[in-house]
């Protein structure tokens, strides 16, 4: 049975945010809003947790892409390779925002994706999942919770999802009704920016 925690965006509360912290240290998994859609996430230091991830999602790990939720852009040195000016002049000008930007990634990766050459980093605007990064010292692995109703891609309702999830998962966040839009994602990885899906980030920005 999963916890069902009510945590609110504009001030979440610290005693919240460190079960919520604890749970994702001893190997849990999480359910919690973005920017966009609510997200599963768990600490992309602990491959048990990311074997149970992708097990959910029928996926084998060392193919799964799943992003990298970061606090700022003050993690990214460690998992992507250097970045030229105008790239990270891009980053700065849009995140926190509702962007998923692919990136090419360095040796630094957690040993599950070694293999893999690319990284799509993740800095939502929504300060309940930034403090659980910030509150964990890491970045957390993030998949979108799909539903198989053809209408609605996705659950906006937390306790819609708790109902779907409990089983799965150790937590469901409560923050209030999510998006429906998930978020844009942009290739970065050559020399012109490359649009792989129109979310609700705007693409004027490319």
């Amino acid at each position: 049975m999963a916890e069902f925690i009510k945590i609110y965006n504009e001030n979440p509360n610290p005693r919240e945010i460190q079960r919520v912290v604890d749970c994702l240290r001893d190997g849990g998994l999480i359910i919690y809003p973005t920017d966009t859609v609510y997200g599963l996430g768990c600490d992309i230091t602990n491959t048990r947790a990311l074997e149970k991830i992708a097990k959910i999602k029928g996926i084998k790990l060392a193919k799964a892409n799943f992003s990298f939720i970061c606090k700022d852009l003050s993690n990214l040195s460690d998992y992507v390779k250097q970045i030229d000016n105008a790239t990270f002049k891009l980053l700065k000008r849009t995140l926190p925002g509702p962007y998923t930007f692919i990136l090419p990634g360095n040796n630094n990766l957690p040993t599950v994706f070694k293999k893999k050459k690319t990284v799509g980093i993740r800095v939502p605007e929504n300060n309940v999942c930034l403090a659980i990064v910030e509150g964990l010292g890491n970045p957390i692995v993030s998949t979108s919770i799909y539903d198989e109703d053809e209408v609605i891609e996705y659950t906006t309702d937390p306790e819609l999802i708790l109902e779907k999830w409990d089983k799965l998962v150790d937590i469901v966040i409560d923050g209030g009704f999510g998006d429906n839009i998930p978020s844009t994602i942009i290739d970065l990885t050559s020399h012109e920016p490359v649009l792989v899906r129109e979310g609700k980030g705007s693409i004027d920005i490319i």
